[in-house]
Formats: C-alpha cells, structure tokens, sequence
C-alpha cells in the first residue's frame, strides 16, 4: 500500500509541474489546494529539497519550485525518495538487497519468484512515467 508521505509527495509534485511560470508556491497553498496537512506537508517537500527535486526560496514571494523539468523526473526516483524500496521484499531489491533470515534458498522460494515478477512489472510502469505524465491541463 502507498503511504501517506508518498500519496501526498506526488500530489506536491504534481502541482508545482502544473504551474505555468515555475515561481516559488507556498506551502499553505499546495497544502490548501491537494488537502494535505501543511506540518506534514513542509516535511516531505523538507526531503524532496534536500534530494535536488525541489528548491525554495525565504522571505516575500517566497515558496518551492522545482530545479528539473517534470519530464526529466522519472517515476522511479520519486517513489525511491518518498517510500524506499520499490521491493515489497529485501530479496529482490535492486538497490537495498538484504537475504531474508527466514529463506534458506532464494532459487527455490515461491515468494522470491513472484516478488521478482511484482517488482519488475512496478519498475515498468515507473521508468515509463515522469512527472510531466502526471500533470492534469487544468486549462
């Protein structure tokens, strides 16, 4: 299941790439307009900043914006950040593998397999999607 931090992240994200000029939007806006809670919202874009999705700018006029063009933001980094591994298992991730404890072989273990298959049918759909196919044209 899709936590919260990663539902309300790609609702953030889609609505900085739907502004037209790309200027610093302030938090109680995107928190009023995808009905997000504004502390937990300033945590999440928090660690979209520090990850090079996003800017900010301090003081009058100020806000978040993002640094890349929402085509260049591919799916699979996005969900990496906010939710972790794309792996419902240690087993199978690409990134953060971990034996199971519990498995004495991964070549035999049905999970594995269908973990396997879960895992790579996801990465399809997140490397074949950016930001930019997120975004509704509101006009």
């Amino acid at each position: 299941m899709l936590s919260k931090k990663t539902k309300y992240g790609l609702k953030a994200l889609t609505y900085l790439a739907g502004q037209m000029d790309n200027k610093p939007v302030q938090i109680a806006e995107i928190a009023q307009h995808e009905n997000i809670s504004q502390k937990f919202l300033e945590s999440i874009l928090l660690s979209l900043r520090k990850t090079g999705f996003l800017g900010s700018k301090k003081g009058k006029g100020g806000g978040y914006y993002l640094i890349k063009n929402p085509k260049e933001i591919l799916m699979t980094d996005v969900m990496r950040i906010l939710e972790g591994p794309i792996a419902m298992v240690p087993c199978v991730s690409l990134n953060f593998y971990e034996k199971c404890s519990d498995c004495p072989d991964e070549k035999t273990c049905s999970v594995h397999a269908l973990m396997l298959k879960v895992r790579d049918s996801a990465l399809v759909v997140y490397r074949n999607n950016t930001l930019a196919d997120l975004v509704i044209d509101r006009s």
